[in-house]
């Protein structure tokens, strides 16, 4: 199939965001916002570093590409509305292949009312995914990582660990117990939109996504908002099966493993209660795991508190790319 076959084949017919006015067939894209600020984000998926297809078969690639844009999306409290795809295609990867990416982004921004409004196809030795994800929230209410205060609540959504889990099972073949759970949470992540969008209610709220682990993201917190972050390990919430692994595989992935796609912040105690209130109505399973503390010095750190109630320094650890390829 050549370029320009393939991306009829992909692209949109009909929109459903109605601040579009011309999508895919020109150069580019047109959408009109007057009313609310803009958001956007944008990750790029390399295989065999990123996903492969020996864990994952072409929908999952696609659908958590554009997954973990969405959850970038989130934690920013926007909702989306729009997505662009740039795509390297080596000979290896057949046509039918590269349909089926589509058509796992299709089935998560069809649960988002997100369009698809232009992108790029080029050949190249191996296949990579470069998502941009376009977003609206409403004006001044965009949520940052800079805005944490001492006496903040310190929480996150969900259970943390399972990708990462579900990655070992699917590298690791044995008896698991919940063995599709896991899969399903390494495979087709849900990003918190709607848990995210309705907290615009409160005042302030800082907002991080776990993509990097835990320990990576509330570094990322303490440093922009110059405070010191405590957590307690015992207060991570993991999911009811865990325990089947290691103690050794339950504290790296939960604290380190990344890519579950949740979000960790900070809340004022006195709003605390409201961000529960938010947190039932949408069905989000949310967990109070530590709290804000004034650094000193000009010096911010996060600090663990272990199952044995020892206080220690969690590093910066998550996942980092260039880190990865750094010889």
């Amino acid at each position: 199939m050549d370029e320009f076959s393939f991306i009829n084949s992909i692209k949109q017919h009909t929109y459903k965001q109605p601040t579009i006015i011309k999508g895919v067939g020109d150069d580019a894209a047109v959408f009109r916002q007057t009313s609310q600020d803009i958001v956007t984000a944008v990750d790029t998926f390399v295989e065999d570093i990123h996903f492969s297809r020996k864990t994952m078969n072409p929908f999952h690639v696609g659908y958590r590409a554009l997954a973990a844009n969405i959850s970038d999306l989130a934690a920013m409290g926007s909702t989306p509305a729009f997505y662009l795809v740039s795509i390297v295609i080596p000979e290896s990867w057949s046509d039918n292949e590269l349909n089926q990416i589509y058509k796992g982004m299709v089935a998560l921004a069809g649960q988002h009312r997100m369009d698809l409004i232009g992108g790029d196809t080029v050949s190249g030795k191996e296949l990579s995914i470069s998502v941009t994800v376009i977003g609206y929230v409403n004006k001044n209410k965009a949520r940052y990582r800079s805005t944490a205060q001492p006496g903040d609540v310190v929480f996150v959504t969900g259970t943390l660990g399972d990708s990462q889990a579900g990655f070992h099972m699917l590298n690791n073949p044995d008896n698991y117990m919940d063995e599709e759970y896991y899969y399903q949470r390494h495979r087709m992540p849900e990003p918190r939109v709607s848990f995210a969008r309705e907290l615009e209610r409160l005042s302030t709220v800082t907002l991080n996504d776990i993509s990097d682990g835990i320990a990576n993201e509330a570094n990322e917190i303490c440093e922009a908002s110059k405070v010191n972050l405590t957590i307690y390990e015992n207060k991570l919430p993991t999911s009811t099966s865990f325990h089947q692994f290691s103690e050794e595989l339950q504290y790296r992935w939960k604290l380190f493993g990344g890519e579950d796609f949740e979000l960790a912040g900070t809340v004022s105690r006195h709003e605390w209660p409201n961000m529960k209130a938010v947190a039932e109505e949408t069905k989000t399973p949310l967990s109070e795991v530590g709290y804000v503390t004034k650094a000193k010095n000009d010096e911010h750190h996060v600090f663990l508190i272990d199952r044995n109630q020892q206080m220690k320094r969690l590093e910066k650890q998550g996942y980092t790319h260039l880190k990865q390829v750094k010889k």
